[in-house]
């Protein structure tokens, strides 16, 4: 069987293009916080897991000012309002996040000042749900899309608090998170990066929230080669997904040079 360059280029980039359309699918997979606070002065530390499909991410919050509480289990579920339900128009669901955090998990913040989530390893378009800024903002070190919010003008039902607006304010260097009245809701940062830092603008009584992940870097790249945080980096060194697809090209062309002989 006689086979051609560009039929098996055509192979190589039909691969591509059906792994990249299935990439807006993926579910939301978020954090499990565990244990308890393992700063033993006036901060705060604490750690969970993400389970992806194929992997296990540890993350670590890490806040100097300490915060309000921590529920890594039991308690309140915060992320709905009583009445949305399962299938309702909840706060912290949207076109791109099919699925609210499940569990009760939850870390409640009142202290203004810096801190920082860190991932074990790189991961792809994190989600961060929040519950309740009202009088307070987060001024984060990168840009973010905001997903969803629990007000009628958005279309969903009100948070555990009530309703509230939210809205970007980008100051100097910082992508700020504002909002009016009781604000829950969702925002996602685009690409692929292993730590999220920002400041809580204000003290208040207490505002919450959790994170979650489209997927880890390696396995989202591989399926969508060409999205934010996937493409080579300066100087054509390819991210891990681009020396796969190069591998499966060169690899069909090894096969079409066998066939031949």
């Amino acid at each position: 069987m006689k086979t051609t360059v560009s039929s098996l280029c055509k192979a190589v980039l039909l691969a591509i293009t059906l792994s990249a359309g299935g990439a807006s699918a993926a579910p939301i997979f978020w954090t499990d916080w565990t244990g308890g606070d393992l700063d033993p002065g006036t901060g705060f530390q604490a750690q969970g897991t993400i389970t992806t499909g194929s992997s296990t991410v540890s993350v670590t919050y890490t806040n100097p000012q300490g915060i309000s509480f921590y529920q890594p289990s039991g308690g309140i579920y915060y992320y709905s309002n009583g009445t949305d339900g399962p299938g309702g128009t909840s706060p912290y669901t949207s076109s791109a996040v099919d699925n609210r955090p499940p569990t009760t998990d939850i870390i409640a913040l009142n202290q203004q000042g810096q801190q920082t989530l860190t991932f074990s390893q790189a991961i792809a378009n994190p989600v961060f749900a929040y519950v309740s800024l009202n009088g307070n903002g987060y001024a984060f070190d990168r840009d973010f899309d905001i997903l969803s919010f629990g007000d009628a003008s958005d279309g969903n039902a009100c948070g555990y608090w009530g309703c509230g607006t939210s809205y970007k304010q980008v100051v100097g260097a910082e992508y700020q998170l504002l909002g009016t009245g009781e604000p829950h809701g969702v925002l996602q940062f685009k690409g692929t990066f292993d730590t999220v830092s920002w400041r809580s603008l204000s003290n208040e009584n207490w505002n919450g929230f959790t994170v979650g992940v489209q997927d880890t870097a390696i396995d989202f790249c591989t399926a969508n080669p060409t999205a934010p945080g996937c493409a080579p980096a300066v100087g054509g060194v390819p991210e891990p997904a681009s020396l796969a697809l190069v591998g499966l090209a060169l690899g069909a062309l090894g096969w079409r040079r066998r066939s031949r002989g």
